[in-house]
C-alpha cells in the first residue's frame, strides 16, 4: 500500500469525514493551530535571538532556555496535535500539496538543527553562558532556526492555495513529481 493509498483510506474514516464536514470543528482546530504556533515560534525565536546575541544579552543563555522551555514545549505539543488533526481532515489533499511537503521538510530540518545544537554547542553552554554574543556555531544555529521557522510558516500559509492541484492536468512534470501527483503518464 502506497502512502497516497493510505491517505485516501484515512480520508474515508468517520473521524476524518466528521472533521472535514463540520461547520465549526475544523475552524476551531485551525485557530488552535495558529495560536499554538504563535506561542511555540514566539518563545523559540526569543531563544534564537539570544543565541544570535541580538536580544537579552545580559541574561544567561541557560536562564532564557530554562524559562522559555515549558512554554515552547507546550506550544509545540498543541501545535503538533492540532496540525495532525488538520492533516487528518483531508489527508490526500495535504499529501499532494507542494507547500505542505515544503512545510514538513522545514519542520524536519528545524528539528535536526535543534538536535545538532543541543548535542554539540549547547553541551558547553557553561563556558559561554554569560557572553553577550555567543560562539559562532550558536549564532548560526539560532539564525538558521529563525529562517527555517519563517519558511515553515510561509509554506504552511500557502497550503490553503491550490495553485498546483493534481486534479488540474496537464502540469509541468516537476510539479507532478513534487506534489506526488499520479498521472496517466506514470
Amino acid at each position: 500500500m502506497s502512502l497516497l493509498h493510505f491517505c485516501q483510506w484515512l480520508a474515508t474514516t468517520p473521524g476524518s469525514i466528521a472533521l472535514h464536514e463540520s461547520l465549526y470543528a475544523y475552524q476551531v482546530v485551525s485557530t488552535v493551530h495558529v495560536v499554538s504556533l504563535s506561542l511555540f515560534v514566539g518563545t523559540a525565536v526569543m531563544l534564537d535571538l539570544r543565541l544570535m546575541g541580538v536580544a537579552l544579552r545580559r541574561v544567561p543563555v541557560s536562564d532564557v532556555a530554562d524559562r522559555l522551555f515549558p512554554w515552547t514545549a507546550f506550544g509545540f505539543l498543541v501545535m503538533f496535535v492540532s496540525g495532525a488533526l488538520l492533516f487528518y481532515a483531508n489527508p490526500p489533499l495535504r499529501y499532494q500539496n507542494i507547500f505542505f511537503r515544503a512545510k514538513m521538510t522545514m519542520l524536519v530540518l528545524a528539528g535536526i538543527n535543534a538536535w545538532v545544537f543541543h548535542r554539540s554547542v549547547y553541551r558547553n553552554v557553561a563556558h559561554w553562558d554569560l557572553d553577550p554574543v555567543p560562539p559562532r556555531r550558536a549564532r548560526l544555529a539560532g539564525g538558521l532556526a529563525i529562517v527555517l521557522w519563517a519558511a515553515m510558516i510561509t509554506s504552511g500559509r500557502m497550503v490553503a492555495y491550490d495553485w498546483f492541484d493534481c486534479g488540474r492536468q496537464p502540469q509541468p512534470a516537476i510539479v507532478n513529481l513534487l506534489a506526488g501527483c499520479v498521472t496517466d503518464s506514470r
